[in-house]
């Protein structure tokens, strides 16, 4: 391909010369960006988001939220390295809001035991609660402090509530976070059966 190198004056009447590319070389250039811009919006555009993290999704896949849970499942401790989430376990999962079912957020929730095709258990917070404690009873929330471990990745201690069984679809649970100690998990599921009796 050529180039064509014109003379020009500048403004002072001074000979210069001046680069002219042709006109098909910048038109080519032109169209093969726009071609990469339209090829990179439609790949984007066919990508699947993720859903926001506290709007309006009912669980990742599984059924409709039935609502929460108002009796004690059987809680025996029985943690076990299957994959599959079991009492005493603590895993991660979208939970519904307790004022409105179709909205929620994903939370670490301790497994305390089953009820039909649903798990049964107790959402978890790393806030801490003991400094608005008797706010927290007046909006009818109990928690129990549980400490730290592996389902939480930056180490904060964790608090469960224990006054509110969560329905949990097996198919929802996206990753397991740790097992609770057998002494603490008792403590818990005592504190749950208070404001649940059989």
């Amino acid at each position: 391909m050529r180039i064509a190198v014109d003379p020009v004056s500048d403004l002072n009447g001074n000979g210069a010369a001046a680069t002219v590319i042709p006109m098909s070389t910048t038109f080519e250039r032109l169209i093969g960006r726009l071609r990469g811009l339209v090829r990179g919006q439609s790949s984007t555009s066919t990508r699947r988001e993720e859903p926001p993290r506290n709007r309006r999704a009912p669980g990742p896949s599984g059924p409709r939220y039935p609502g929460d849970a108002t009796r004690l499942p059987d809680t025996t401790y029985a943690p076990r390295p299957d994959g599959d989430a079991d009492p005493g376990e603590i895993v991660w999962t979208w939970v519904p809001y307790e004022e409105d079912h179709t909205q929620g957020k994903d939370r670490p929730v301790l497994i305390i035991g089953h009820e039909g095709d649903w798990l049964v258990g107790l959402p978890l917070t790393s806030k801490d609660h003991d400094v608005d404690e008797r706010q927290e009873r007046r909006s009818g929330r109990e928690w129990v402090d549980i400490g730290s471990g592996a389902w939480d990745t930056r180490g904060r201690p964790s608090e469960v509530r224990v006054n509110r069984l969560v329905r949990v679809s097996p198919g929802g649970v996206r990753r397991e976070g740790a097992v609770l100690p057998r002494d603490r998990y008792e403590a818990v599921v005592a504190a749950a059966r208070a404001h649940h009796p059989d």
